[in-house]
């Protein structure tokens, strides 16, 4: 399976699954391959952020505190999904109080395709981030002729984001992304029919990996086209687990991720049922992993 961490590294590598390669959480976060080998690189203090959705319940309680929390941490930035009733610039003002930056906002596939966009667009502004994302496609849309239309669409809408002086539209994959339908695989027929320059992409680890692609392959063979990841674990089940205490090879993914253009690391669980506690595992381990 290209879920686990032989299966990242026989696809990366050209080794078999069977070979039992793979690097324990443990050598990860501190700095070995498992062989007693060091390595140098690390994420820098500045790319290692939240996505908001998994702090949902908090958010819609108190979204100050849950940020002051986040900060507390150590987290630098953080990805707007959702947001509880607030305006972007009441979101602005509290992230400015807390000392965190937005980087991003996920905006539906309709608003960046209808009307909309245009305000969608100045609210990215208002929050001081760079990316708008369209976080998924229609069910309808997944075909061959679905994502080459979504792929027109997306170059429209990030020229209208670079008119804007904002970043390149970024699209978040989900599993069903990566599926090959008529023969064709949706989520290459988006890289490759969509203008480098106006579209990139916020690359999910664990729905790529669910899905059966490679991200370290992925950094390799297009190059620059993935300035922000989710960061987000699967436990041994196939299920969601904090980032580091699953069986996802995080060191062995992000090896490429300089290729990748990868910029911000934004720690990601869907269903957890502690996020601070999630929050604080998360981060612990992404600042301490050494790849």
């Amino acid at each position: 399976m290209h879920s686990t961490r032989r299966g990242f590294l026989g696809t990366a590598l050209g080794v078999a699954a069977a070979a039992g390669l793979g690097t324990p959480a443990a050598a990860q976060a501190a700095g070995t391959d498992g062989n007693g080998c060091g390595r140098r690189r690390r994420i820098p203090p500045s790319g290692i952020g939240m996505h908001l959705y998994t702090m949902r319940t908090s958010l819609a309680q108190d979204f100050g505190g849950t940020l002051a929390r986040l900060a507390g941490m150590g987290y630098a930035t953080v990805g707007v999904s959702g947001r509880h009733g607030h305006s972007a610039a009441a979101i602005r003002q509290m992230l400015d109080q807390t000392r965190l930056k937005a980087v991003l906002e996920h905006v539906a596939y309709t608003t960046v395709t209808g009307s909309g966009l245009p305000q969608a667009l100045d609210d990215i502004h208002t929050l001081g981030a760079r990316w708008i994302v369209v976080p998924s496609l229609p069910g309808a849309m997944h075909t061959p002729a679905g994502f080459r239309e979504a792929a027109r669409e997306f170059n429209k809408a990030g020229r209208a984001a670079r008119e804007a002086g904002l970043g390149p539209l970024l699209f978040h994959n989900h599993g069903a992304d990566h599926a090959v339908v008529e023969g064709e695989n949706l989520y290459e027929i988006l890289l490759e029919e969509t203008d480098p320059e106006l579209v990139r992409f916020e690359l999910d680890v664990y729905w790529a990996a669910k899905g059966g692609a490679d991200p370290r392959t992925l950094f390799v063979r297009h190059r620059r086209r993935f300035p922000a990841l989710h960061v987000k674990d699967m436990a041994p089940d196939g299920g969601f687990a904090d980032v580091g205490s699953g069986v996802l090879d995080f060191a062995a993914m992000f090896d490429t991720a300089s290729s990748g253009g990868v910029r911000q690391w934004l720690v990601e669980h869907d269903s957890p049922a502690d996020p601070f506690a999630t929050a604080q595992n998360s981060y612990t381990y992404l600042s301490r992993l050494r790849y």
